[in-house]
């Protein structure tokens, strides 16, 4: 659907600052000082996102006595962990669709357990005071196109043959939810979605592991990792950690098990927020619900209020550089956010003339099936959980379960699922991989214009189990 553009986006952007939102926090925490010399634990955890974070507090919970270290190389909750959306979805497979397709059999015990996941996050973050501005809301997700409207229902049909609670909602239901003329028909979750604050999530998470007795480090890059008799060993810059055990949380960050590396890329994914809303301003779109948006293209839009009332809004370019590049220049996109500013105000004209005050990107792991896989190194001594692709708020608490029961060397309900026994197929080297990324953007680009439908190379990555289902 083309409607037309009122606001020049440009206008609405040029006094953005390029900068997260979530982590320009003026009462952000102090960083805590970096590792010097040599340190012993049970149980060192590499990486201060939310699944170093979780696995680093759960070990705690299981076990009071295990000693336990964190190492992070910036500061907790720096990378995807305090630049996220901040939605807190209880799906463990990227979406139903995703699910369905992937591991039918098993899809209804996942649904379970990521809906389970999600209540225990919500009860961990009351019984330990973590300020993160929670508000279990639900989800909306919105056909934009004709195609879409038939899919959602479909999708909420056979969603209740698995136990998830959704509603189909006609054009008059959906635009009474949040008004836009874009909107043709929706689906309504009103249980597995929370929205958080990301960053202050992290910080509270870090402030909990503090009080159970987790040391954690600070602006200190683990730079190698060795087996060390029964143990790891893990270096950094200016010291050491030997260690029994060692969980692995770096996620879109190169691995330090160099043949994991094939199985994730790092896709820049980019967001921008508003200026806080007028009560004019909100009364002209509703959403008194507060619930999370989403629309159902395959390059889809992701969209929320913040406790202030911004609206958050992200995603629809997803950006991989050649040689899976990092660096500091591309977490700003200049193109990119003038798109996505298009796209806001053809979604809500009723907002010309509102402005964005942050724009910022941050690094996806993106693998092959779109959600996360497990593995275990140096004869179970090592556990490692990556590949969540943009949805590992809620999934990554999931993960350090399943980390610690590896480590543990225990079968439960987690480790026997086929999703956690299984991995996904690896990226081929470059310059294929770039090259299929590229194909695979631009194709999914025409079947969002095309009615839905898939071309050829988009069959094949579906036959091969590489097919991506938003």
């Amino acid at each position: 659907m083309s409607l037309p553009v009122a606001t020049d986006p440009v206008r609405s952007l040029v006094d953005a600052e390029p900068a997260p939102f979530w982590l320009a926090d003026p009462a952000r925490p102090a960083p805590l000082p970096a590792l010097g010399g040599e340190v012993h634990c049970d149980l060192v955890v590499i990486g201060g996102g939310y699944c170093g974070l979780w696995t680093a507090l759960l070990a705690k919970e299981r076990d009071p006595g295990r000693d336990v270290v964190l190492l992070e190389a910036h500061e907790v909750g720096w990378a995807a962990s305090g630049r996220n959306g901040g939605f807190c979805g209880a799906s463990l497979t990227h979406g139903f669709g995703n699910g369905l397709a992937r591991w039918p059999d098993e899809l209804a015990e996942l649904e379970r357990l990521g809906m389970r996941n999600l209540d225990e996050i919500e009860e961990t973050i009351a019984r330990y005071g973590i300020s993160c501005e929670w508000e279990r809301t639900g989800s909306l997700t919105v056909a934009t196109r004709p195609h879409q409207i038939a899919e959602l229902r479909e999708a909420a049909e056979i969603g209740k043959k698995f136990g998830v609670a959704a509603d189909f909602l006609g054009t008059e239901e959906i635009r009474a939810e949040v008004s836009s003329p874009t909107y043709l028909a929706g689906l309504r979750e009103p249980h597995g979605t929370a929205l958080v604050n990301p960053a202050k999530l992290a910080w509270g998470l870090r402030a909990a592991c503090e009080r159970a007795g987790v040391r954690i480090f600070e602006r200190t890059p683990a730079t190698g990792l060795h087996p060390r008799g029964a143990g790891i060993a893990v270096s950094t810059g200016y010291g050491r950690v030997v260690a029994r055990q060692a969980a692995l949380a770096t996620n879109a960050f190169p691995s330090l098990l160099r043949r994991v590396r094939t199985f994730v890329i790092p896709v820049y994914d980019y967001v921008m927020v508003t200026e806080p809303l007028s009560a004019g301003q909100l009364a002209s779109i509703g959403w008194t619900s507060r619930s999370g948006v989403s629309d159902a293209g395959n390059q889809f839009h992701y969209y929320r209020l913040t406790a202030d009332d911004r609206i958050v809004w992200g995603g629809y370019d997803a950006i991989y550089h050649y040689g899976a590049r990092l660096a500091a220049d591309l977490d700003q996109r200049p193109a990119t956010f003038r798109v996505l500013a298009e796209n806001f105000f053809r979604t809500f004209p009723q907002l010309e003339g509102l402005r964005f005050t942050h724009t910022w990107g941050g690094v996806i792991d993106t693998c092959s099936r779109f959600s996360a896989f497990y593995g275990t190194a140096a004869r179970n001594r090592i556990a490692y959980a990556l590949g969540f692709t943009g949805l590992g708020v809620a999934a990554t608490r999931f993960a350090a379960q399943v980390i610690l029961d590896r480590l543990a060397g225990v079968r439960t309900e987690r480790t026997e699922l086929e999703m956690v026994r299984k991995k996904p197929i690896p990226f081929p080297p470059e310059p294929l991989r770039w090259l299929g990324v590229e194909l695979t953007r631009k194709s999914l680009s025409r079947a969002d214009r095309d009615g839905g439908k898939r071309n050829l190379w988009l069959r094949t990555l579906d036959s091969i189990g590489m097919g991506f289902d938003s």
